[in-house]
C-alpha cells in the first residue's frame, strides 16, 4: 500500500517533530521554544516558563503551570502562531 506525501508530512506535523523549533513576535518580546517530548519554554515580557505542549491538526495548545494557565494557538501554513482573537499574544513566527 502506497501512502501519499501529503499524508506522511501531516503526520509528521501532527506528532510534534515538524513544529520544534523557536517562534518569537517581532520585538522578540514573546519567544516560544518547542522542543521535543512537548516541553515548552514560554518567555513573556519579565518571565520565561516551562510548559508542556501538545498539537493536533493546526491547534497548539500551551499548557503552563500557575496563572498562565493554558493557551490555545492557532498554527497557520505559513508556520506562523496566533493566539486566541481580542489575546494579548502577538502573532510569532519560526526563528530556528
Amino acid at each position: 500500500m502506497r501512502v501519499p506525501l501529503a499524508v506522511l508530512a501531516l503526520t509528521a506535523v501532527g506528532c510534534g517533530s515538524g513544529i520544534r523549533g523557536t517562534y518569537a513576535d517581532q520585538t522578540g518580546s514573546f519567544v516560544l521554544d518547542l522542543k521535543g517530548g512537548g516541553k515548552a519554554s514560554f518567555t513573556i515580557p519579565g518571565d520565561a516558563i516551562a510548559c508542556h505542549y501538545e498539537l493536533q491538526g493546526e491547534t497548539l495548545t500551551l499548557d503552563c503551570p500557575g496563572d498562565a494557565g493554558k493557551l490555545v494557538l492557532t498554527v497557520h501554513g505559513d508556520g506562523s502562531m496566533t493566539g486566541p482573537r481580542d489575546s494579548f499574544m502577538p502573532a510569532l513566527r519560526k526563528k530556528t
